[in-house]
């Protein structure tokens, strides 16, 4: 069945039609989850929040643009709405500190992965790894992250930054402990 369809039968209720729709978004908006959440029962929860909110606003979707990107948008904004609950978005003191020093450091490509990288993004803290996987994965702008967390855009960017940063230092102590092993 098309996604259209699917759509048009979850308006009227259709418990099968939202099964469906169900099984055909939940590999992504888990991931999107799994993004944000640093353990699995705490993405899982925020998952299926998000589907309550997708079903209840379904008849909200205006076919611009596509369904899935309207579900994400769903989805973050229902991790965003948690994380604003739990106060886990707590200011950072926007003193300059020693884990986010010189964003402009050079980084050979190396080859991490995704499990390696995914681990460094959830140990940063948590308004960084907000603001990096709004910006980075999700494509938001720095004023719509600003909007939706509440911080001003130069907090963002500076979090993006130190982020970044720190991301940087923590591949490039990776990339020496395997040098050392191997070498």
């Amino acid at each position: 069945m098309e996604i259209e369809q699917l759509i048009e039968k979850c308006k009227l209720y259709d418990v099968k039609a939202q099964e469906a729709l169900y099984r055909r978004l939940a590999p992504v908006l888990l991931g999107v989850c799994m993004k944000y959440c640093k353990n699995k029962a705490n993405a899982e929860d925020l998952f299926q929040e998000s589907f309550i909110v997708i079903f209840n606003k379904i008849h909200q979707f205006k076919h611009k643009g596509s369904f899935e990107g309207w579900a994400k948008r769903i989805t973050i904004n229902t991790i965003l709405s948690h994380f604003r609950k739990k106060t886990h978005t707590e200011p950072i003191n926007e003193q300059k500190t020693e884990e986010a020093i010189d964003d402009d450091t050079e980084f050979e490509h190396t080859n991490f992965s995704l499990d390696t990288l995914l681990t460094l993004i959830h140990k940063l803290p948590n308004q960084y790894k907000l603001v990096f996987n709004m910006y980075v994965l999700d494509d938001f702008s720095h004023q719509e992250i600003a909007l939706a967390i509440g911080i001003t855009v130069g907090t963002s960017k500076s979090n993006l930054s130190r982020a970044r940063a720190i991301l940087k230092k923590e591949l490039l102590a990776l990339e020496q402990q395997k040098n050392m092993i191997n070498g």
